[in-house]
């Protein structure tokens, strides 16, 4: 039987903070960014002549995607009850497409799209709804997978909206990162470990801020072993393209690497960047515990 998907209480009222989505228990947040100043080109019309049309915000962004494992609804299933939730919090709808109609290839890339494998777009199959409140403005984009359903929402609040509640304010790698492994004894054993503690922003090209545990014991090691040479491997699981997931990796390996290099100043020649993709899955891809154990970064002793 297939169960009808809907998204119950999206929106808090108070313009103080994010508007916080309540999902199904199916679906899980894969990313998340915050810029306490930043832009946002708004789209408000769809693409014509190969233009698309957009209003500039400027403020604070919040970026967040969640991936629905093994929906089986369609896009309008998931729009329909937050095009209900904003209305009733006073928000005005702007631009209200689906795919071709929006501009299809044209639009999904003039607008701004978490990358794969947080947020995936099929160009036949995505909606998008943008809305603006009282100097408020948020994006909504709807697609799906023969597998699973993404959701992205954009909102930009003005400059000088109080931060988050304390008690709602999500926690950063240092409070909320779990303890890693023995990753200097697993290294030892095995000559390999699992950065089990990273974070990355939004679309996977930058480290997020914070003081990691894994790095921290990785960097002494170094400090401690002037010859010990690594490599830093990215992994992702089996959404997307190959090569965009090799990219993407390598990115994720590379970030790893320059915050080793800038951070604890490791030489340059002492540690490698790579990217595996979904080669080197450590588990299944069929499962939504699998694909995130396969998302990870790895270290790989080279020389002790």
């Amino acid at each position: 039987m297939i169960v009808r998907t809907t998204l119950i209480a999206l929106f808090a009222a108070s313009a103080a903070q994010a508007l916080e989505p309540v999902l199904p228990d199916q679906a899980r947040q894969v990313t998340e960014r915050i810029d306490l100043l930043d832009s946002y080109d708004l789209p408000v019309g769809v693409v014509s002549d190969g233009v698309l049309p957009v209003k500039a915000f400027e403020g604070r962004v919040d970026r967040r995607a969640w991936r629905l494992n093994g929906y089986t609804g369609s896009t309008l299933q998931v729009l329909d009850p937050i095009r209900a939730q904003l209305t009733e919090a006073g928000y005005e709808i702007a631009l209200d497409c689906v795919a071709r109609a929006c501009g299809g290839f044209d639009f999904r890339f003039a607008t701004e799209v978490i990358p794969a494998p947080d947020m995936y777009v099929t160009l036949d199959d995505f909606r998008f709804l943008s809305a603006m409140r009282e100097g408020d403005a948020i994006s909504v984009l709807v697609s799906r997978t023969q597998s699973d359903a993404f959701v992205q929402v954009i909102e930009v609040t003005p400059a000088g909206t109080p931060d988050i509640a304390p008690d709602t304010k999500p926690a950063t790698p240092e409070t909320e990162a779990p303890p890693p492994v023995d990753l200097l004894s697993e290294l030892d054993q095995t000559g390999h470990a699992v950065l089990p503690d990273l974070e990355f922003a939004t679309g996977a090209n930058s480290l997020s801020d914070g003081t990691y545990a894994s790095l921290e014991a990785l960097a002494g090691a170094m400090e401690r072993a002037p010859s010990m040479r690594v490599a830093i491997v990215g992994h992702t699981d089996t959404v997307g393209q190959l090569d965009t997931n090799i990219s993407l990796s390598k990115r994720r390996a590379e970030a790893v690497r320059d915050r080793l290099l800038t951070r604890y100043g490791i030489a340059s020649d002492r540690i490698d960047a790579e990217g595996m993709g979904y080669l080197s899955p450590r588990t299944t891809n069929l499962t939504p515990e699998g694909r995130e154990a396969n998302r990870r970064v790895e270290v790989i002793l080279l020389q002790p």
